[in-house]
């Protein structure tokens, strides 16, 4: 049975179907808002997968050509490998699911987000989350609550919910907000220096949205719901569970208090590892779960960091004090050091505590700028930022692969933080690839990544408008206690309720992303927690200031020097040439990159100043139009019965009547002049077509006074 619904969002139709497409699938759902139309899918293993103590849930988004009328590049003519936009989406659908899903659920589930038709409303990801969300509440699987997902944006100081494709570029503040009917679980996004009141107030008013679109979902899945798997609680064994933890107490919160990541964490895996030997014997798994045979390593396991969260949440809820003996809003040790790779145009190390990132800026030309072939058509980046997490930062061993998912949205959200900071092309003309190798890593290395980025942009001398520094924060909650962690660390990342970071300068904020774990975030909260993360972001960027206050004034020796020029646009094809003949002639003479854009901007490329004024002198020679009453010193190029035309510059010639070649009378122009003469000639007229009439004699008058 095929079921529609209807829900208006911004005077457009949201509508949801089910039972047409895909009907193989646990849950599917097709959404179509304007000529936007996706198609989710979910399907989970009927059985658990052995072994697993985690949710094993994996999100593809796939954008189709096809969908906004295209053929694929390349030489196969089929979609490939995901691209960035493809792979940043799947984790931003994946996030605010995951938290959703029953204890104990270890069943593998996938869900495909698949873009049928593409239109200009800038939704395709919104609907992504909207479709996966829908897809699992009206099937079997076990997700706990729908989730609605809405884009808001700030037009000329009015908030936007869904903002158009049109009006993306002109936002001074970008963000995808999703939630629950009672929280916020994820936002995402950034803007020009915003205060944290005007985060608060765009992400309050997308949740009155968001609720919309939940009880949208109720409604399909009272329509067309089918009756929810039970999951299988395994009931705990609290006698094992006593025992296993009295053990290993003692132990275990002297570890805890550690400070070093790797001695902690050395000495918490060695309680681990005599806890399981100690208790893997065919006698306690005789007494504890009636099988001698049995392996108790997983349970004792489950029970050893069960036990260590509840030991770190309990100091730091109770006494507010960090395994590394900090206190909630304190940060760790900041050192900045800038311009150590001598052939770098820009670079710097950022080390805060136990997290270090080596963050290297380059500066190209229009040559080196990335061409981004996308559903919205072709673009080009002139900024980018690549971020690297190698297996030794963390002290693992693991194959060197591309990049992952991990490590493209951390790039990406780095990326955003400074974007908004960064010159246009208008103003700083260079293309800028910014790359940061994370080399140890506890806690935040985006966050580092972000400073470490600004300290390099301006070893490079980029002008960039402010410094950005980036926090990670925490948040730890028990019933009404509620604890705000500035600066988190690894493991408190991983034991915590939030995690969210805020990038942004000395007036605001420029990247924002959060992501809860709990339903019991109120906006309070949210409240205090930007406060704290601002005073922290204030502190960090007085510790770069140490490093570097501003963009250094000149370029890097080894960087590229780019000389700007504006023509009129009516001399381009004069610069350029008949099949580009001219300008290939100024490059092959000169040894510079030349690019020239439709506006009749110019941009001269050359680590040799001569050559690229030699360039310069050149161009401005081909450009070169001749100025009223201006003596020019000119070449006969042709003889008539009337005068000469004589060539006062490359491809300007100019009338000079034989009335104008002498102060006395002439039979002939032959009589004073011939042909390839040099003579000084003064403009004397440009009529409206552009047409030059010369006279020698007044040149010559001119010459004879004192």
């Amino acid at each position: 049975m095929i079921t529609n619904l209807e829900l208006e969002i911004k005077g457009k139709r949201l509508i949801a179907e089910t039972g047409l497409m895909a009907r193989q699938a646990d849950g599917s759902v097709v959404l179509k808002y304007g000529d936007t139309v996706v198609l989710a899918t979910v399907v989970s293993a009927k059985t658990a997968k052995e072994g697993l103590d985690f949710f094993p849930l994996t999100i593809d988004y796939q954008e189709k050509t096809y969908s906004a009328g295209k053929i694929p590049g390349g030489f196969f003519k089929r979609e490939g490998r995901p691209s960035e936009k493809e792979v940043l989406t799947s984790r931003l659908i994946d996030r605010p699911i995951r938290p959703l899903f029953p204890e104990g659920f270890y069943h593998e589930t996938q869900g495909i987000v698949s873009v049928l038709s593409y239109g200009d409303e800038n939704v395709s990801d919104m609907l992504g989350i909207i479709g996966i969300s829908a897809a699992m509440h009206i099937s079997d699987i076990p997700l706990l609550k729908p989730v609605g997902a809405v884009r808001i944006g700030r037009l000329d100081g009015n908030l936007i919910i869904n903002p158009d494709l049109s009006q993306i570029a002109s936002l001074d503040m970008n963000l995808v907000v999703a939630g629950t009917d009672e929280a916020v679980i994820m936002v995402e996004g950034g803007g020009a220096e915003v205060s944290e009141a005007e985060l608060l107030d765009a992400i309050n008013l997308a949740h009155q949205e968001i609720k919309k679109i939940t009880a949208f979902q109720d409604e399909l899945r009272a329509k067309a719901g089918k009756e929810k798997r039970a999951v299988k609680i395994i009931e705990e064994n609290t006698e094992f569970k006593g025992v296993v933890r009295e053990y290993v107490s003692e132990k275990l919160m002297s570890a805890i208090a550690i400070p070093g990541k790797q001695l902690r964490q050395q000495a918490i895996d060695a309680i681990l590892d005599d806890a399981v030997t100690y208790f893997n014997t065919p006698e306690n798994a005789e007494k504890f779960f009636s099988s001698a045979s049995k392996n108790l390593t997983r349970e004792i396991a489950a029970v050893f960091d069960a036990y260590e969260q509840e030991i770190v949440r309990g100091m730091i809820i109770e006494k507010g004090v960090r395994s590394d003996s900090r206190k909630p809003d304190q940060v760790r040790q900041i050192n900045s050091h800038v311009g150590i790779l001598p052939r770098a145009h820009g670079s710097a190390l950022f080390v805060r505590g136990e997290t270090q990132a080596l963050v290297v800026t380059t500066l190209g030309t229009a040559d080196d700028e990335q061409r981004v072939d996308s559903l919205d058509g072709e673009t080009f980046k002139t900024f980018m930022l690549h971020y690297n997490f190698p297996p030794f930062s963390v002290g693992e061993v693991k194959p060197l692969r591309s990049p992952g998912r991990r490590e493209i949205g951390h790039g990406a959200l780095a990326e955003r933080a400074l974007r908004y900071v960064v010159p246009g092309k208008d103003k700083f003309p260079y293309t800028i690839r910014i790359v940061s190798d994370v080399l140890e890593s506890n806690g935040s290395s985006s966050m580092a990544t972000v400073c470490g980025a600004t300290l390099s942009l301006m070893d490079a001398g980029v002008p960039i408008s402010a410094p950005v520094a980036g926090i990670a924060m925490g948040l730890i909650k028990e019933d009404d206690k509620v604890v705000v962690l500035t600066d988190i660390l690894g493991l408190e990342d991983h034991l915590g309720d939030m995690d969210f970071k805020v990038a942004g300068t000395t007036k605001g904020i420029t990247a924002f992303q959060m992501d809860v774990k709990i339903s019991g975030v109120t906006f309070d909260i949210m409240k205090t927690a930007l406060e704290q993360a601002r005073l922290g972001r204030l502190h960090i960027l007085s510790k770069m200031d140490e490093s570097l206050t501003a963009p250094r004034t000149d370029l890097s020796p080894f960087a590229p020097r780019i000389y700007t020029m504006k023509i009129k646009q009516e001399k381009i094809r004069d610069v350029i040439g008949s099949g580009g003949k001219v300008i290939r002639g100024i490059i092959e003479q000169t040894g510079v990159k030349i690019d020239i854009d439709d506006s009749g901007l110019i941009n001269i490329a050359s680590s040799d100043e001569q050559s690229a004024q030699k360039a310069i002198d050149i161009i401005n020679g081909i450009i070169a139009e001749a100025e009223l009453n201006k003596i020019y010193l000119g070449k006969v190029v042709r003889i008539a019965d009337f005068g000469a035309f004589v060539e006062i510059m490359p491809g300007v010639d100019g009338l000079l009547h034989i009335s104008q070649i002498s102060e006395k009378r002439l039979a002939k122009v032959t009589d004073e002049i011939n042909m390839d003469d040099e003579v000084l000639v003064k403009v004397i007229e440009i009529d409206n077509q552009g047409r030059v009439r010369l006279s020698r004699k007044e040149a010559m008058r001119e010459q004879q006074k004192p």
